[in-house]
Parts: C-alpha cells; structure tokens; sequence
C-alpha cells in the first residue's frame, strides 16, 4: 500500500508572501497618512481663504461682510452712496462693526449667517445662500466676534475669530502647530475640547490646556482673523 506524500511550503515560498503582506500592509499606511496630510491641508486652506473672502469683501466695499449695513433691503440715507441695497434679497447687517451671532447659529438672520451670504453674493465664496459650510471633516466652519461672545470666552479671544468643528486630534494639533504654535490655550489660534459635535463658543468657553492625542479626542480650532 502506498502511503501519500504531503507537501507543505518551502521557506522561500513563505518569505515570498511575507513580502508580500508586508508591501500591502505599508501601502495601506502610507495611503492612510497621505489621507490625513491631505485632510490636514484643507483645514488649513479653510482658514486661509475665510481670510482672503473677508479681506477682499473689506477692500472692496469697505464693510465688514455680515455686518455690512449696504448689502441689501432700504439702506440709511447717506451712508450708502445709494437708496437700495447692492443684491436684490440680501439682508443687510446692523454697521456697528460686530458681526453678531454664533459661529454655529441656526438663525438665517444672524449676521454670522449673513456673512456667508454677504461673501457668496459678492463672488469670494462658492455656492449659494446663508448656510456655513463644513470642513474636510464634516465639522461647521463660521465665524463670530470673538469678545461678543463674551470676555472670558477662550481667554479673551478678540475680534472676529474662525471656528472649525470635529477635528480629530491628529489633524487638530498638526494645524495649529503648522498655524501657530501648537499650543492650544494661546496665540491666534485656540483648541477646544469637544464634548459635543460643532460646540458653541461662548462666555466661559476655555481652550484646552494641552492637546491629547489618543486617537478619540475631537477639538474645535479658533483663529483670530
């Protein structure tokens, strides 16, 4: 009676397909950090053209976008060189040089809503109408005046600052590093601690006192326009 041969791999044959593994595993990585480089420059790229939309907008109509008294409906006699507002339907801002509302405001008539508007119509923003847009992230993106939102919010954060939402902590601390200094409760930009998606910045909001990376922490990143 003959007794069957079994024939199992050879050493080369097993090497071969650790290679092989090994090649997948790294091109999954390195594919998985090109995504989060790519991530983290849309954040930055966010910030940025938010700050050219409102410098063009000013240097232009020599209003603050949002804010802007000249932007629609019947304007104060004087003040606007005309009797109408620039866009027909637009909602024109109160001109007292705030731009009120959260950056996170539901309310269409919040001048922090306006603000997109004002920016779309004007032609510095794409798309249409009064709604925030996300970031890379699916995070808000807005803007408010950071000590109308109250003294204590962020440390004092003054003037009109940017918000964005849901950033994971990776990309979070690699922004503002890039940004600023990487320090989350100082500078021009500030990290908040989400315990909420898109979390309100208001009165007695703090920065958090250092950024910790665990691979769960969200933040939102405030910078000073």
């Amino acid at each position: 009676m003959k007794r069957l041969k079994t024939q199992g791999f050879t050493l080369v044959e097993i090497a071969i397909v650790l290679v092989i593994i090994g090649l997948l595993l790294g091109g999954i990585l390195k594919g998985q950090e090109m995504i989060t480089q790519a991530k983290i420059k849309n954040v930055i790229a966010d910030f940025s053209g938010i700050s050219a939309a409102y410098h063009g907008y000013v240097d232009r109509y020599k209003k603050i976008p949002g804010d802007d008294p000249c932007a629609g409906g019947v304007v104060v006699a004087g003040t606007c060189g005309t009797v109408t507002g620039r866009w027909t339907g637009a909602t024109a801002g109160n001109g007292n040089g705030v731009v009120a509302g959260k950056y996170n405001s539901a309310t269409a008539t919040d001048e922090s809503r306006l603000w997109w508007d004002h920016l779309r119509r004007a032609g510095f923003v794409s798309g249409v109408g009064d709604q925030q847009p996300f970031n890379a992230l699916s995070g808000q993106i807005g803007v408010q005046t950071g000590d109308s939102a109250g003294a204590a919010a962020l440390g004092g954060f003054a003037g009109i600052i940017i918000c964005s939402a849901n950033l994971p902590d990776k990309i979070a601390i690699a922004a503002d590093t890039q940004m600023d200094d990487g320090v989350p409760d100082k500078g021009t930009v500030r990290g908040i601690t989400q315990t909420a998606p898109n979390p309100d910045v208001v009165a007695g909001t703090t920065a958090a006192a250092a950024y910790q990376e665990t691979g769960t922490n969200l933040y939102t990143l405030c910078r000073s326009l």
